[in-house]
């Protein structure tokens, strides 16, 4: 729970409430989910409401702008038509719970899974445009002017500073950052951008968006950067087979943006914001570790995002192999040989063991819980599969740096199958649900 116990949470929650006109707080439960801030839903009355929250106030340090800026932006947003929740109060220093807001509950469900089922997904789609547009419509002056501008440049350069941080070992992340440097375009009139614009982070009813959550990363710059985000194939979830936002096709996604915003998408600045934000976020995952390891957070998902890179340099290894030349790209590469063991257990028939024990408790978790418990059971699953001879170059911290100095790149002969193979063994290990995998295998390996 952070720096706060659950009762000091509702001690702190009715002082809030007081000062918004709302009454006492009750039935108070942490949300599922939240890799970086905590939700709580509770209720006032017969209405309910979401306290968003930082894990600590420490959390805090080192951001462009606080919970109150944050608040103020999803306001202009709302002023705008966008589908924002309604901000009731923000949380004081005398509140003694730590930097955050509260805002009144909205119908509809957050969960990528059920919402790509839902029937009417082209008129879901259309709604995504016209909020995505609304939220461009803002301009510096109508939010508060801590709202960074991004500078493309600078954005690179940031991102390779964590990489060489984070040990500067990923040749396909390396890959990435030199098309960056190479590939970076001249910036545009700013617009507003939410900078968090995908399933997970929106509301939803059959055929209805019904909010836009999770505004923390909001800045000024390229509306694409906006349109590419929630095209990743990470948050396409299940459903890899629809590029935008895991509803449909990119043509109708950019012709309901296109009516709604006044605006033209230029397809190549779309692919340099879909390949920067892929980077952006392998890092980020990479990052998990860090702050784990810090002390700063030791949330249990931290850690295990961590080893979901691979997801982010498998998809960025598809879309950076668009330039090499069709000789490499034709190159087939085998799979990794699945290893026997025999005599007494490994560590992973170890993990294996107590992930089928924790099957057989599941019933035994509720709430916030019950999502810890599914992601105890992914890192044992991570535990169980891993073996490092099958990653020949995955950490190759001299060919990352080659490839930053540009003295080597995918038109080198055998690079493409190698950083294949690499990537297709790491993440058998490490994510081998991930719908990309089965594309990339099909891709890439000898398989039909």
């Amino acid at each position: 729970m952070g720096d706060a116990s659950k009762a000091q949470l509702l001690e702190g929650l009715t002082r809030v409430c007081a000062r918004a006109g709302l009454d006492v707080p009750h039935g108070l439960n942490r949300l599922t989910g939240g890799a970086t801030m905590e939700s709580w839903h509770f209720f006032s009355g017969e209405s309910g409401f979401v306290l968003r929250r930082a894990p600590s106030l420490e959390f805090m340090e080192g951001r462009p702008f606080g919970h109150d800026v944050e608040s103020a932006v999803i306001r202009a947003a709302g002023v705008a038509g966008v589908t924002a929740p309604r901000v009731m109060a923000e949380l004081e220093p005398d509140d003694g719970i730590g930097s955050g807001f509260i805002m009144q509950e909205l119908p509809g469900t957050p969960n990528p899974k059920e919402i790509l089922e839902f029937a009417g997904g082209d008129a879901l789609l259309k709604d995504a445009a016209r909020d995505l547009a609304r939220i461009h419509s803002l301009k510096p002056g109508d939010v508060p002017e801590a709202v960074p501008v991004m500078d493309y440049r600078e954005a690179i350069a940031e991102l390779r500073a964590q990489f060489e941080e984070a040990g500067g070992d990923r040749p396909i992340i390396a890959l990435g950052l030199k098309w960056m440097e190479d590939n970076c375009p001249e910036p545009c009139d700013p617009a507003l951008i939410h900078g968090d614009y995908r399933m997970g982070n929106l509301l939803a009813e059959p055929g209805k968006l019904t909010g836009v959550l999770d505004w923390e990363l909001a800045h000024f710059g390229d509306p694409h950067e906006d349109l590419a985000f929630g095209c990743m194939a990470v948050w396409r979830f299940h459903r890899y087979d629809r590029p935008a936002l895991g509803l449909g096709s990119l043509e109708d996604y950019f012709a309901a943006y296109e009516a709604e915003s006044g605006r033209t998408v230029d397809q190549e600045r779309f692919r340099y914001w879909l390949i920067h934000r892929t980077v952006w976020w392998a890092l980020g995952c990479l990052r998990m570790a860090k702050i784990w390891r810090s002390g700063e957070d030791r949330m249990l998902e931290r850690v295990v995002i961590s080893r979901r890179t691979s997801e982010q340099e498998l998809d960025l290894l598809m879309l950076l192999e668009e330039d090499a030349p069709e000789e490499e790209r034709a190159e087939r590469v085998s799979l990794p040989a699945v290893p026997i063991h025999a005599g007494e257990a490994t560590d992973g028939e170890l993990a294996i063991a107590v992930y089928d024990w924790l099957g057989t408790v599941k019933d035994r978790f509720e709430g916030h819980d019950k999502f810890q418990y599914a992601v105890a059971r992914n890192a044992l699953g991570m535990i169980s599969r891993y073996n490092e001879a099958a990653i020949p170059a995955f950490e190759n911290a001299p060919l990352a740096q080659r490839i930053l100095g540009g003295e080597a790149g995918l038109s080198d002969p055998g690079l493409l199958s190698e950083l294949r193979e690499a990537i297709l063994a790491t993440i058998m290990q490490d994510v081998p649900k991930y719908p990309a995998l089965e594309v990339a295998r099909q891709k890439w390996t000898q398989q039909t």
